[in-house]
């Protein structure tokens, strides 16, 4: 089943599989016989694997049309004045990069998890999420998520699907320590800095030491993407994040503000799910049955019934 699509809703091609899979009463996943049990143990069963995807081209814009502007306007020799971190997170140009990657990954999740609710699911594990270069475009990204929709067997349901990297062990293991996941986040952040005279000087030096300037770039860039991935955990509602991956690139471009000069960009990037406790019903005490074998049942009960009236 192929044919025009307006963006809304499931793709005709995902939708022909989702009703194949209805229909034909059969499910598939990714899942291991282990994980398959353990989710099973917990009251959840699998009804089909499910997949978002997206193709966004990144093209250039901002500053000097390019996402990588440091905005440095200092001269080479002013070392008393060190280049500050142009960050995503405080409204740098890279901002309009971070955005459009956002963007495409929100379109792929929330393809899956359409897709999930179509199957009548009430939530998505193991989704694994990639970004390629799509063939013969080089602006271009794929985005895609794939995954297993699972329903819980009772008759409590989400009011809306979750999504989680956890394996079905992890999900397991999750639901019986009290908490359910959320959904699948992303935080990120890049960050550019210009070399500048001081970090030359440190670069090139024949003695051992830090260049300080790099690592305040570093450290910037990694705690606005921790920033990110809280401000998403907060806005679905979570509580907590577990770290699925996380990654750091660093690499040096020409600068766009001063000729023949370089800066340093770094790139963080944190994929976690966001956990919420759930509520269940106060634990039964439990009691200790004492049976006297000597004749003192009745001091025991006179001791029991002292201690009742305190």
């Amino acid at each position: 089943m192929t044919g025009a699509w307006d963006g809304a809703g499931l793709p005709p091609v995902a939708a022909a599989r989702v009703a194949e899979g209805r229909d034909g009463g059969t499910w598939s996943s990714a899942l291991s016989t282990g994980e398959f049990a353990a989710i099973r143990a917990v009251g959840f069963e699998p009804v089909g694997q499910v997949m978002g995807s997206a193709v966004y081209r990144v093209g250039r814009s901002g500053q000097y049309w390019g996402y990588h502007a440091c905005g440095y306007r200092s001269g080479w020799f002013n070392g008393g004045n060190p280049a500050p971190v142009a960050l995503s997170g405080q409204g740098a140009p890279s901002a309009a990069l971070v955005q459009v990657l956002d963007d495409a990954r929100r379109a792929a999740l929330g393809r899956m998890t359409a897709e999930c609710t179509a199957l009548g699911g009430d939530g998505v594990v193991a989704a694994r999420l990639t970004m390629a270069p799509f063939p013969a475009a080089p602006h271009c990204l794929e985005f895609k998520v794939i995954g297993t929709a699972v329903r819980a067997a009772g008759n409590v349901r989400p009011y809306r699907p979750f999504t989680s990297h956890l394996d079905g062990a992890g999900f397991a293991k999750l639901i019986t320590a009290g908490w359910v996941p959320v959904g699948l986040l992303v935080g990120m952040s890049v960050g550019v800095r210009h070399d500048d005279y001081r970090t030359g000087l440190q670069r090139f030096s024949w003695s051992n030491q830090e260049v300080d300037g790099w690592t305040d770039l570093v450290r910037q860039v990694r705690a606005d993407a921790r920033a990110q991935l809280r401000r998403q955990a907060a806005d679905c509602g979570g509580r907590g994040v577990i770290l699925a991956d996380h990654g750091l690139r660093v690499w040096e471009e020409p600068c766009l503000t001063r000729d023949k000069q370089t800066d340093h960009i770094t790139e963080s990037t944190l994929v976690g799910t966001a956990v919420v406790r759930f509520a269940t019903a106060p634990a039964r005490p439990r009691t200790l049955t004492v049976m006297p074998l000597n004749g003192d049942g009745d001091r025991l009960r006179r001791r029991l019934a002292q201690a009742a009236r305190r």
